[in-house]
Order: C-alpha cells, then structure tokens, then sequence
C-alpha cells in the first residue's frame, strides 16, 4: 500500500505540538525543583454558639456618661463610716475627686473620707498634716461641676474598690487580709445582709482596684500571700497603681466611676472603733451586715486550695489543734524552756484524747497548704504574730478558739478582734492567766512585748484546751 508523503501544513503541526509537549515538560520540571511556601488549610466556617461573647449587632461602647446641656448627675453616698464609703459617681479630674451634690450638708465631712494618702506618724501635728484639702478633694454643687467638666465624663464601669492609703501597712499579710481586705469587704457586703454560709450574695464582683498612692510592686507581701487572697476572691480583677493614676491626672479630662468603694486609712483612725481597738477595718462594723458576711471571700479562697466549703472541725469532729511556733524567728519568741513545756502539754492531750496535734513553722508550709492546715483547726495558738493571720480561714463553730500568747500586760487587738468579727472565740494570755472579750484589757505594748523571754503556763493552756474541746461535745454543729 503506498502512504501518501505528509503535506507541509501536517509537518507543521508535527512540530507545533512536539515544541508545546516540550516546553510544558520543562515547566513543571522547574517548578519541581523549586520550593514554595505550603499554604494553611482552609477551616470551613462554623457558626459562633449561641452564648458566644462577639456582639452581632453593632454597637457604640458606653464609655461616657454624656449629659449635654443638663445638669451633671449627682453623686449619691449609699453607706459611710469614717475612712470607709460606697460613693455612686464619684468624679475625678486633674488627681482630684469630687462629690457633686447641690445638698452639701447631706456629704459626710471629707476629713471623714478622705486625706492626703502620706506617711502616718503619732501626734496631733502629723494628724493635721494629713487632713485634706482642695487638691485632694471637693464637694462641688452641679452648676460648678457644669464648669469643671463640660457635658460628660468617661466612665469607669462596674464597683472600684479605690484605696487612698499609703503603702506603709500595705505590703504585710496581716495587714492586707484581716485588715484592708477585711474593712474593704465588710463595708461592701453591708449592701447584701441575705449573704448565706455558702457566700452566696447578689453583690456584683469588683471590676478595678485603684492605688493611687502605691507603685505595681508594693502591695505583695514576701510570703506572696496578698497575691493569693486577691486572685482567689476576685481572679478577673484589673489593678491601677500610681503611674495610672498620674495618668489619668496629666489628661485633665474628667472620669466617673460607676460605684467606688473608697478606702482610707487616716480618715478611719478617728473613728470611735478605731479608738477603741486600734483596728481601720473595726470602723465598718457599725454598718449593718450579714453574720456570714465573710464567707464569700473565705469559701473562694479555701476552694481554691483544693478545699470545700464544708471542710473544717464540728463540735462532732476529731479536733485538730495548731501551734504556730515562732521559736526560730528570735524575737516575740517564748522562753525556750517554757516551749518545750508546751509541747509536751500538746503532745499528752493528743496521746491522752486522741486528739491531733500540730507544732507548725508557718514559713516551712506553701502558701495551699497553710489555708489547708487552717481549715482543719479546730484550736489555733502561738504568741502574738503573722502566723495567726491563717485564722481567717478557720470554720466557725461553737469550741472553735484562737489562743494568743502575749509577754505580760502587753496586748494588741489585732487577732482578737479579727477572730470575734468571724465568731470564733479569742483566749489571751499572761502567763498562767487568760481572759477573753468583753473582759479584754487596753492595746499595751511593753519594752518586752517584742522580746525573746515570754512566759507561758503550759498547763493553764491544756486546761483551757481541754475546757474548750469538751464543752460542746454534745452541740450539733
């Protein structure tokens, strides 16, 4: 068969399509040989749940209390006692707070609220030194606040705990929980007298604590226990410190808080509570209040150390007593001899009860487990000092009873106070001697007070103990 020749335009397209194949091997040859950046997959699109926090609709954000050519809204004080208020609208601008009321005979005085935030020292001088005034201060009727702040202010949202105090007594365990914290939350809880023994209460948490007069480093005590306190109580807290605050001043704009729950500690000195016990956070115990008032800030802070709310000694319990020993610390410390005394004392109750018996170096415990070891006591001693600050964590019932050990004559309300504001009971003792309110004696402080040579009764103390251990045997808790 005889096959025709191929035609000039069939050789044409021979060599078109041989030159595409060609160049088309070459192309994916090269790109072979290069590397290029490996997209991310794709993650097809899921509808947000129901309870999802992003707003659908849009929204402006009410940041500004706007009152335009009206008159600027009021400030209103829902609670005082001197050195601690619950203010709505407290203003502020330039470092200055203002109260706005056209009904000023209806503020408390502001030396009652509020001072000058400096060093405290003994003595009339100092006292006066640390009055406020204009630059710290005002009630302005709301015609001048018109003037000062135009027609609206930022708003800081939600309840402020605001403490004008200077970080002298800050930055101490004691002083931060069972004192600061404690009046803190004694004067806001006076606005909840339904909370229950769960903590349960209808009080919104904080939002911001603001220290003006405090740097972000002052407020932790060594033994990190005010970090604790605070995260566990109130864990979605903001903090604002000096520089904030200083801040806030240079912008000379006016701001709002929604509701402030203002601190201070010069202005609660000259209270009548204050007086009388040597306590700030004794001043707010004359509002009214709920007798469970402080479980909401202790069943958080137990639970966060792995606790439970019902955790702790009843009267139908194996008790457990505590000894917090200061023997290593060299001052406030007993008389070794009278120490071991002690001990032993301890150790027959529980080898004669069965009871359990802990002699205790606080600073040789985590910060968890001294709340846990707390919890479980039903008897708490030791000489006067930090370590009985853990009584805040104590469970009150009838036989439950703190123990303070002084030199003699001397004595300081500070954990005797603390323990009756949670109802548990408080012994102090001189020696062989024990009394306990209302028969408590005078804040006294003696050269000795912060010695090494304290007496003890050891077995005053197992009597009393015993006493206490006993007498609610048949009470059901």
């Amino acid at each position: 068969m005889n096959i025709a020749p191929p035609t000039r335009r069939e050789l044409v397209l021979v060599a078109v399509l041989f030159l595409s194949i060609l160049y088309y091997s070459n192309l994916q040859l090269r790109n072979a040989l290069i590397v290029t950046p490996v997209s991310p997959p794709v993650i097809p699109h899921r509808p947000a749940p129901v309870d999802s926090l992003v707003e659908k609709t849009p929204r402006v954000y009410d940041t500004r209390l706007s009152w335009g050519d009206d008159a600027v809204p009021a400030s209103k004080v829902l609670s005082h006692v001197p050195g601690w208020s619950i203010i709505d609208r407290l203003y502020l601008l330039g470092g200055v707070v203002y109260i706005v009321s056209d009904d000023p005979e209806s503020v408390p005085d502001t030396s009652t609220m509020y001072s000058k935030g400096i060093h405290i020292l003994p003595g009339k001088e100092h006292e006066d030194s640390r009055l406020p005034g204009d630059e710290d201060i005002r009630i302005v009727s709301t015609a001048e606040a018109k003037k000062l702040f135009g027609t609206g202010a930022s708003v800081i949202d939600g309840v402020t705990y605001f403490v004008n105090d200077h970080p002298q007594f800050i930055r101490h365990y004691y002083h931060w929980s069972a004192e600061l914290y404690f009046g803190f939350w004694r004067t806001y809880s006076s606005l909840d007298p339904s909370i229950s023994t769960e903590g349960n209460t209808t009080l919104p948490q904080p939002r911001h604590m603001f220290f003006n007069r405090l740097d972000a480093f002052r407020w932790r005590d060594p033994t990190d226990m005010n970090q604790l306190v605070l995260r566990s109580s109130f864990p979605d807290v903001t903090m604002e410190f000096i520089d904030d605050w200083d801040d806030r001043a240079k912008m000379n704009v006016p701001f709002v808080f929604d509701r402030v729950v203002l601190a201070d500690r010069s202005a609660a000195m000259i209270s009548y509570n204050y007086k009388r016990y040597q306590r700030t956070a004794a001043a707010p115990f004359a509002l009214p209040g709920s007798f469970n008032w402080w479980m909401t800030i202790r069943n958080s802070v137990i639970q966060m150390a792995g606790m439970d709310i019902e955790d702790g000694s009843s009267t139908s319990d194996k008790p457990v007593i505590t000894y917090v020993s200061r023997q290593a610390w060299g001052r406030r410390t007993l008389i070794p001899e009278h120490h071991d005394r002690l001990v032993k004392e301890l150790y027959r109750l529980r080898d004669t009860y069965g009871w359990e018996v802990n002699v205790v170096l606080m600073e040789n415990f985590s910060r968890m487990e001294q709340i846990q070891l707390s919890v479980r006591t039903t008897v708490l001693l030791g000489v006067h000092g930090n370590g009985l600050t853990n009584l805040l964590w104590m469970r009150p019932t009838p036989r439950t009873t703190v123990i303070e050990i002084f030199y003699p004559e001397g004595f300081a309300h500070d954990y005797e106070y603390t323990a009756r504001s949670l109802g548990i009971t408080h012994y102090g003792f001189w020696d062989s001697a024990s009394f306990t309110s209302p028969n408590t004696p005078v804040n006294y402080y003696p050269d000795e007070f912060q010695g090494d040579k304290i007496p003890i009764d050891a077995e005053a103390v197992g009597r009393l103990i015993y006493d206490r251990l006993t007498l609610s045997l048949e009470v059901d808790d």
